[in-house]
């Protein structure tokens, strides 16, 4: 399956995939001829212009040509030439916008950051090439993680991917995903309070840092700080995530537009560990997620995965 969606530049040496036919029925080219891009289409919708080694020039359509190197590589080529020829983001099951819009925090210069998950092809999956964990889109603010990784990443608690199965701002959900919403509270353990904890340690410690360098911290990550405590209390005393801050939301905007005193700040975040410690004593959450669900999960998964790839081709030829 070809990437209709990648345009290859002008200059780049192309594989003929079929052969070449003039209009009067002479062959121009055979399967496998060598030639030069000399212009670019400006979608995918329309043909290229490429040069063979006689000189002559011939228009071939995008699923008609192979970038050289990915064709020469052939099954010990580089991951990452075959990798571009697949279009990933095809592929994506769940999309969802986190961070300042989710928060509630927002303001008109705010980005959209979106997040979500790929569930690859199991044909490609299995090849030699592998999948990348995740898809980043930087101009886009996107980042989606393959299947896997985004279940291992939950139940591990990870702060952002929690957020994601939790923000209110879900723009896709294919049905494959659609249990995952479903079950997300499977996720949830006493392991938040470690792996929160030791993310608001990390970011304390930089703030320290800040204060020995400038003499003031970055008073967005202090936010921040407070942001994922207040979190982490809820999520073990409620049993679920919140994403919008809510009431707070006056004084996280307080304490990064640097309107708070710094130990109005720090007394405000060791109020809340002590909060983190007694809920963590009285959690009603179990002490580790459901792994028997969560790869079970992951397995039904991969297994509607299964010719997703030959589903796709056969929907592109007859689209």
């Amino acid at each position: 399956m070809t990437n209709a969606h990648l345009i290859i530049p002008t200059g780049t040496q192309v594989v003929v995939r079929r052969e070449v036919i003039s209009g009067a029925g002479v062959p121009v080219a055979p399967v496998g001829a060598v030639g030069v891009v000399t212009r670019s289409p400006s979608d995918a919708t329309h043909a290229y212009r490429v040069r063979l080694p006689d000189g002559r020039e011939v228009a071939l359509r995008r699923d008609e040509l192979t970038i050289r190197k990915q064709h020469q590589g052939g099954a010990v080529g580089d991951a990452s030439e075959i990798l571009r020829e697949h279009d990933l983001y095809e592929h994506v099951v769940f999309r969802c916008v986190v961070g300042s819009q989710a928060y509630g925090l927002a303001h008109d210069a705010s980005d959209v950051d979106v997040r979500g998950v790929y569930l690859p092809p199991a044909e490609l999956h299995w090849s030699l090439y592998g999948v990348p964990e995740q898809l980043e889109d930087r101009g886009a603010e996107a980042v989606f993680w393959e299947m896997q990784k985004f279940v291992v990443l939950a139940l591990k608690a990870n702060p952002n991917i929690l957020e994601c199965l939790y923000t209110p701002l879900v723009q896709h959900v294919a049905p494959v995903a659609r249990e995952l919403l479903d079950e997300r509270h499977r996720f949830l353990s006493r392991v938040v309070y470690q792996t929160y904890n030791g993310y608001v340690m990390s970011q304390f410690r930089k703030l320290e840092q800040d204060f020995r360098t400038t003499g003031a911290p970055r008073w967005k990550h202090a936010m921040h700080l407070i942001r994922l405590l207040i979190s982490g209390v809820t999520a073990l005393r409620e049993g679920y995530v919140p994403v919008e801050v809510g009431r707070h939301r006056d004084a996280l905007l307080a304490i990064k537009a640097a309107e708070v005193p710094w130990d109005e700040v720090n007394e405000w975040r060791l109020a809340l560990h002590r909060e983190f410690d007694a809920a963590y004593e009285s959690t009603s959450l179990p002490d580790r997620p459901d792994y028997a669900w969560a790869n079970d999960y992951l397995v039904r998964a991969r297994r509607s995965a299964v010719g997703e790839e030959s589903r796709t081709t056969a929907h592109a030829a007859n689209s």
